[in-house]
């Protein structure tokens, strides 16, 4: 039984981890191609709060999950598929610790323009291309994980 519900729940959270970052992906995107800075802060603000209730959570579950997983089998860490595995998780890590960091400074930024009247600005705009180009390489690593 234990077997099972440490299954479950790591499952459970891939899927959150999945499940998440392409929501916020998505959202994150359709508001910025508003180019409304009103817009973009709200889903901002939606987005960094999505990251660190369920994204998180998940992050901090499914290396105590898979580790309870593998004593419980019986594997060893050293085994490719779970090495592999690992640095796709840590590849994954490095590059959405930076993405939350920039998804807080975008919604700082949308906040200030919208505040202002203004449209969003440069530095808004940079962020944006850079928080877009790490989706890239943190999703390859997640699906090659599945």
């Amino acid at each position: 039984m234990l077997y099972f519900a440490l299954k479950y729940l790591h499952v459970i959270g891939a899927t959150v981890l999945f499940g998440t970052g392409a929501g916020i992906a998505f959202f994150m995107l359709i508001a910025h191609r508003t180019g409304d800075p009103i817009v973009v802060a709200a889903v901002a603000r939606i987005v960094v709060l999505a990251d660190f209730l369920f994204t998180a959570t998940a992050v901090v579950a499914q290396p105590l999950t898979g580790l309870a997983l593998v004593q419980h089998v019986g594997y060893s860490i050293r085994d490719g598929w779970i090495v592999l595995s690992t640095l796709l998780y840590l590849i994954t890590g490095a590059f959405w610790l930076p993405v939350v960091w920039m998804q807080m400074r975008m919604r700082d930024l949308a906040t200030d323009a919208a505040r202002k009247g203004q449209p969003l600005p440069r530095a808004y705009h940079r962020l944006f291309r850079t928080w877009f180009a790490f989706g890239f390489p943190a999703f390859a690593a997640v699906l090659a994980i599945f």
